[in-house]
């Protein structure tokens, strides 16, 4: 187990450049599956998920060619689909929920996918029903070993195209109905729909491989089916998360920061809700500038007057993945705000730790928390401390870096998941950062 250590209290500068966004690569890993011709994929970022997603599909038979930093193709032309029901692969596909889009794109090519229960980050309940429920609309037949938590799905006379509407938004459930029905046989539409930029991508990516969605970018596709896909390029977006992650950053470090290329058309409100926290984020071309804040920030308020609520929805509302950041930010501004997280509801259990580090935050119930913030009128104090999951631990580290002392941070390889290079990263901008194997 890994451990960062981080003298805070210092100020960065310097230009930062996103990696490629970590939600949208393992999504349109999967998709690889579903054709035998040769797939090529820029901007893939360098972190645990997605490796691990990559020697899944190793093991599955995909022939996989590393063409430089973050640029690979992938041919799945003789795929050994008995991995699947392998013990090996039963190890490795519970520790990564990702994996569980591979049964999509392996149901409407093949006819039948396999996963065993999905692991990942431990913010809450996060159902499948959504996109088991999808896959028997569309024909297909649903089997589950409680014994060895063991879920298939089998459609050997193929799909038939439905329309349905989707009980929640899942961005994961949305990508997988959405591979299987590109190969059924005749029209579906899926209401509901995810319309976030990594279903959007996905999208672009599936009709570049001779696919036939429409309403992309609305919570309305319509897919005509087709026999067969081909090969494509693809380029992945940069991650909106770890941009978001930034600004907080520079926000609670006082330092000027410039985050490179960051795709503005596809931040949605990100930009702006960090604004209504007093932060000042600049557009310079495509890229973000954020000034040294050297009088703070103050949080604004409801145009009554009104405590200002920053809560978490389905896309283009505001992603819950930047919550655990918009927190942590909060605890230096200058007012309250009430941070409510309505998806999951243990992603704000890691407040007891910035609570021991003098942020003054109360834990309403699960999903809401208060934060007062201190108006930089006191620094947080470094403590030891280990992340529980991707996005508790980089706000942790945030936290961190502007804490007067020394902090440790233990189980790091939660932040790899997410986060490439994380502290190489932030010691060319500055930081003091160590991490100890």
């Amino acid at each position: 187990m890994a451990t960062f250590q981080i003298e805070g209290g210092h100020q960065l500068k310097g230009e930062i450049r996103p990696q490629g966004a970590k939600n949208e690569a393992l999504q349109i890993l999967c998709a690889v599956l579903m054709t035998d011709e040769k797939v090529y994929i820029d901007n893939i970022p360098n972190i645990r998920d997605v490796n691990k997603l990559i020697e899944i599909l190793s093991n599955l038979g995909v022939k996989i060619q590393k063409l430089g930093h973050g640029s690979y193709s992938f041919k799945s032309d003789a795929l050994y689909l008995d991995y699947l029901e392998s013990e090996k692969f039963k190890e490795e596909g519970s520790s990564l929920r990702g994996s569980i889009m591979i049964v999509g794109a392996l149901l409407g090519r093949f006819g039948k996918g396999y996963i065993p229960r999905p692991g990942g980050d431990k913010i809450g309940r996060r159902r499948l029903d959504t996109h088991f429920g999808g896959f028997i609309k569309l024909g297909a037949k649903f089997r589950y070993n409680k014994e060895e938590r063991f879920y298939g799905v089998e459609a050997p006379n193929g799909l038939k195209g439905v329309d349905m509407l989707l009980e929640e938004a899942s961005v994961t459930g949305t990508a997988n109905i959405l591979m299987a029905a590109v190969l059924a046989k005749g029209k579906s539409s899926i209401y509901n729909a995810a319309c976030e930029p990594y279903i959007q991508q996905l999208c672009k990516m599936l009709n570049s491989m001779g696919a036939k969605i429409k309403g992309i970018g609305s919570n309305l596709l319509h897919i005509e089916g087709v026999e067969k896909l081909s090969g494509c390029k693809h380029t992945v977006l940069p991650d909106m998360i770890e941009i978001g992650s930034w600004i907080g950053l520079a926000a609670m470090t006082k330092s000027e920061l410039t985050i490179k290329d960051v795709s503005w058309k596809d931040l949605g409100i990100i930009p702006e809700t960090f604004r209504k926290l007093g932060i000042t984020v600049e557009k310079v071309g495509d890229d973000i500038h954020i000034p040294e804040h050297k009088n703070g920030y103050e949080v604004t308020s409801f145009i009554d007057g009104s405590i200002m609520n920053i809560s978490d929805a389905p896309w283009p509302g505001f992603t819950p993945d930047l919550l655990s950041i918009i927190l942590v930010v909060a605890t230096q501004a200058r007012g309250s705000v009430l941070i409510h997280q309505k998806m999951f509801e243990s992603r704000l259990f890691f407040v007891d730790k910035l609570i021991d580090m003098g942020a003054k935050i109360i834990l309403c119930d699960p999903h809401r928390a208060t934060v007062i913030g201190h108006d930089f009128e006191s620094q947080l104090k470094a403590t030891t401390m280990s992340s529980p999951d991707i996005r508790a631990g980089i706000s942790l580290l945030i936290a961190a870096l502007s804490a007067k002392g020394v902090s440790t941070i233990h189980n790091i390889e939660q932040i790899d998941r997410g986060y490439e290079d994380i502290d190489g990263r932030l010691r060319a901008i500055g930081a003091k950062i160590t991490r100890f194997d």
